[in-house]
């Protein structure tokens, strides 16, 4: 039975109220069961569990994840709160995960408080928690991070055994990097007389190429008459650069992940080709792809694109003036801006086959791409124009992603050090792969992020000397399952695969 406007406003009227005060975890008392049904029943409201929801938006499909993964961490905070007022925190591990940036959501998220319960609790979408009774964090061991009640830094590493350093190796060495100096750890290592973290500490400080910090913590237990035996934790080595100073461990995160994946990326791709002495007749075959270019890359983000409407936009026909329709299209000016952006991209690809840097390239032109594939939805006013500032000034999730994009603060911290790796990368299939991977992993702007990508891979591509690849819309549900897995498991081969093979067509199509 259709509930009357007039209702349905009173009911959201109350939903805003929590939301405004800030609420995300939403208790059964905190609305009354009338609204309670109404914003059910309407698709505002969906339950986590008996008597606990979170908003959501009623075009989402049945099944889908996405307002939990974006409520998740909000929801955990005051869903314990809520139980265990300030006896708990979590565990040593997930401690280290959040203080390294790692947002993402979870499978089980491991909590402990004195009045846990032993057990598991399932949450939607395959999430659990495992609630300890376990020592929590607390005095000067506690910290909070994004209201999560954590350990600190120095007593989370002391704390966990070799088996985070393996299954957690980027988090272990992004947080081991920014620590100055072996004080604040031998502080706890010696009053607690931790011989077994020593060791393992020292081991993974020297492989990451901080022989300074091993050598004190195992001078230091000595001196102390420790018997201390030095282990490596990690599987492999692989020094960081800068460790030991003051730089934010997303800036650490980036540089490993593209350190740790390039090799798996380069074994994968077809090799470079000498670049194109006839750059005008590269950039006419990278013309002559764009209705199918435009057609793929716009289905794959959700909009509803013909060939037909591409069409009318590369060749003038598309007159929001004439035609009332099309002013009020986003499909059609989401098209005519990829048209925009095309252009601007193609004149990076000259640069490149000119010569220049194609780090250097894409870093002095993005900002050209970004404002021409939304410059019509701006002058539409679909789009407030503070979006064309630069890199996002809030959050943003990511459709069903389990993966949670950096935060503000450290987009801006990590694009230049992006660039830097760009520019800086001798090998063609790295650029290629980690241009792409890495640029949606931070996932700078509030929406085009998938486009950019693609363009930022093509223009690899042409440094390459290899042919504009087109990521179908076929492949789309395959494409960002390996996104999504490069994310979260940090299993870049997929990823590389589905580009590699798709490569591969287009050689053999020229």
């Amino acid at each position: 039975m259709a509930i009357a406007p007039e209702k349905l406003a009173a009911s959201l009227e109350a939903l805003e109220a929590l939301q405004l005060g800030g609420t995300v975890a939403i208790r059964s008392t905190d609305l009354t069961r009338t609204h309670r049904e109404r914003l059910l029943n309407a698709g505002f409201l969906k339950e986590v569990m008996k008597g606990w929801y979170i908003s959501s938006r009623p075009d989402e499909a049945v099944g889908e994840s996405t307002a939990w993964y974006t409520s998740y961490w909000d929801f955990i905070a005051q869903y314990f709160g809520v139980r265990f007022g300030e006896a708990w925190s979590l565990s040593p591990e997930q401690s280290l995960v959040l203080l390294s940036g790692n947002r993402t959501v979870p499978t089980q998220l491991l909590v402990r408080a004195p009045n846990a319960r032993n057990g598991a609790t399932d949450f939607p979408h395959g999430t659990s928690v495992f609630e300890a009774r376990a020592r929590i964090a607390e005095g000067s061991d506690l910290t909070t991070v994004d209201n999560m009640r954590v350990f600190t830094l120095e007593a989370a590493l002391i704390l966990v055994s070799d088996s985070f350093f393996a299954n957690h190796p980027t988090d272990a060495r992004a947080l081991l990097a920014t620590i100055p100096d072996a004080s604040g750890l031998l502080a706890r290592l010696l009053a607690g007389g931790h011989t077994r973290a020593a060791g393992r500490l020292a081991g993974a400080f020297r492989n990451i190429g901080n022989s300074r910090i091993a050598d004190d913590i195992l001078a230091a237990m000595k001196a102390a008459l420790h018997e201390v035996r030095e282990s490596d934790p990690f599987d492999r080595i692989i020094p960081v650069l800068g460790v030991g100073r003051p730089v934010s461990p997303h800036v650490n995160r980036i540089r490993l992940l593209w350190s740790g994946m390039r090799e798996d990326v380069i074994a994968r791709l077809p090799p470079a080709e000498p670049a194109p002495n006839d750059i005008d007749a590269y950039l006419a075959a990278v013309e002559a792809v764009y209705v199918t270019d435009a057609y793929h890359s716009l289905s794959i983000e959700g909009y509803r694109v013909s060939r037909e409407l591409i069409e009318r936009v590369r060749t003038g026909a598309w007159n929001p003036e004439a035609n009332a329709q099309d002013l009020e299209h986003k499909n059609a000016l989401a098209a005519r801006g990829y048209w925009l952006a095309f252009q601007a991209v193609k004149q990076t690809i000259r640069a490149v086959l000119e010569g220049k840097n194609p780090g250097q390239a894409v870093n002095d032109d993005l900002g050209s791409w970004y404002r021409e594939l939304f410059a019509p939805s701006i002058t539409a006013g679909l789009v407030p124009a503070a979006q064309l500032a630069g890199y996002r000034n809030g959050p943003v999730y990511i459709r069903r992603s389990m993966h949670v994009p950096l935060r503000v603060e450290a987009v801006r911290d990590c694009m230049p050090v992006f660039f830097e790796l760009l520019s800086e990368e001798e090998n063609p299939a790295a650029r290629i792969v980690l241009s792409h991977f890495i640029f949606v992993y931070i996932h700078p702007y509030f929406d085009g992020n998938g486009r950019t990508a693609r363009f930022l891979m093509n223009v690899m591509m042409a440094a390459a000397g290899l042919p504009w690849t087109i990521i179908r819309v076929e492949q789309r549900d395959a494409y960002m399952s390996a996104l999504e897995q490069a994310s979260v498991d940090g299993n870049i081969g997929p990823f590389a695969d589905i580009i590699a093979n798709t490569l591969r067509e287009a050689i053999s199509q020229t």
